[in-house]
């Protein structure tokens, strides 16, 4: 992170695509009801971690929506990520972007922006809706930024894409403490400018910053295996993720993975 990587938006996008494709090989949760089918799939590297402590890790969340008739799709209103509590974050001298300074903006300039807050990225999909013409599929690139929301710890997850214009917005995930099994709780409220892509069809992220701050280093992401004493490894749910859509539907999936201790 933190490195001139993504010199194009062409480039960004292939580098999105890939990522979109690692997470889908993993094993994925599915929930349907009312017409609405919602796939989740996720990963978490390294998977050998200390017992007792933690470790730096990345972790990967991506949601494919679909129809299951050939009914429209219901507007997505918001998501929800919480993650197991058995990982940390850590913010401590990681630089804030400002809200200012990419919104609006491509992908490459909000890079140039806040390229030392840069905390992940991932792909935003969308089933394009233009009058009397039948929808496409658009891809947006997402790259997510350590920000402040109202005074408090936030995501900003910058959003470009060209079709059927060129068009930015910043989506600000709020950052609170979970209860029980989720110790962080990510949540989205998408606002109605994502009506200019028509129905969102798909959203992935990844979070993987590891960064040095007053001489020591630092992960965005830490975690330790909750495996019990005399066992080598543990089944834990990774996290719990929620898409709620218009008309009040919400669906929710729990991925549930497995690490060893190291």
């Amino acid at each position: 992170m933190g490195r001139a990587y993504v010199k194009s938006t062409a480039a960004a996008l292939t580098a999105a695509v890939a990522l979109l494709s690692i997470a889908s090989l993993s094993p994925a949760e599915v929930s349907q009801k009312d017409g609405v089918r919602v796939k989740v799939t996720g990963t978490m590297t390294p998977t050998a971690l200390p017992r007792s402590g933690t470790a730096p890790i990345g972790v990967s969340v991506a949601g494919h929506i679909s129809a299951t008739s050939k009914g429209s799709l219901p507007k997505l209103t918001k998501i929800a990520i919480a993650i197991n509590r058995h990982g940390k974050l850590d913010l401590k001298g990681l630089p804030l972007c400002r809200l200012g300074h990419i919104n609006p903006s491509t992908t490459n300039e909000a890079i140039q922006a806040c390229r030392s807050s840069l905390i992940g990225e991932g792909t935003f999909s969308a089933n394009v809706k233009i009058p009397e013409q039948s929808p496409f599929p658009s891809l947006g690139k997402v790259l997510a930024f350590n920000g402040k929301l109202n005074g408090k710890p936030a995501i900003f997850a910058h959003i470009y894409g060209t079709k059927p214009v060129p068009t930015s917005y910043v989506l600000p995930f709020s950052i609170s403490k979970g209860k029980g099994t989720y110790g962080t709780v990510l949540e989205a409220s998408l606002p109605q400018v994502t009506g200019e892509w028509g129905y969102v069809t798909g959203l992935s992220l990844s979070l993987d910053r590891q960064f040095t701050a007053h001489g020591k280093k630092h992960s965005y992401l830490a975690a330790g295996c909750p495996a019990p004493k005399g066992s080598s490894k543990a089944l834990f749910p990774l996290a719990r993720t929620t898409f709620a859509f218009e008309g009040g539907l919400a669906l929710s999936s729990t991925l549930n993975r497995t690490c060893k201790v190291k």
